[in-house]
């Protein structure tokens, strides 16, 4: 088997990438409208490097192949900020399900170290990713499913091109337009 890659769904992207927009970019205009201390360009720097900061991390990729599962972000990501973290299928010792704070559920593959690692859950395909993960463990994933379904990720960006018009007005508006 060649390896195959699963990449984080561009609807979880687009949604994250734009709702950051959205709560960030006013900022810099309401500074500079209200004479605030801190300088509107300051805030843009802040910005600039939390939103590649973050697309850093929506930048994650699974790579599955007959040996081993790996989480990996490409050469650019520095190790310190996400490293990523490779599993060899014959150390998988089982799945462990936890619930989140939310009341949702995620997975944790359980090495035979005792060592945890997320199951990620963001990914397009992600029942194909449950069939190689069944097919190369042997442990029954029919009941492993995404953390957030895709309709809630749509419903956040509809929400986030709301709040971009509103964002819009507050620009237009603190800029006295």
């Amino acid at each position: 088997m060649t390896a195959t890659i699963f990449r984080l769904s561009p609807l979880i992207r687009i949604t994250l990438l734009s709702l950051y927009l959205a709560l960030t970019v006013p900022l810099p205009f309401l500074a500079a409208a209200t004479q605030a201390p801190t300088p509107p360009s300051l805030l843009w720097v802040g910005i600039i490097i939390g939103f590649i900061a973050l697309y850093a991390v929506l930048c994650e990729r699974v790579i599955v192949d007959d040996q081993e599962i790996k989480v990996s972000y490409p050469k650019w990501v520095p190790r310190f900020f996400r490293k990523g973290w490779t599993l060899p299928w014959v150390n998988v010792k089982e799945f462990k399900p936890r619930t989140t704070g939310q009341g949702g559920l995620v997975y944790y593959f359980l090495s035979n170290e005792g060592q945890a690692y997320l199951l990620p859950m963001r990914i397009v395909g992600f029942s194909r990713f449950v069939r190689l993960v069944e097919e190369k463990t042997g442990i029954d994933t029919r009941n492993v499913y995404p953390l957030a379904q895709p309709w809630m990720y749509v419903i956040l960006l509809g929400f986030t091109m709301l709040l971009l018009l509103v964002d819009g007005w507050t620009i237009v508006t603190a800029l006295g337009v």
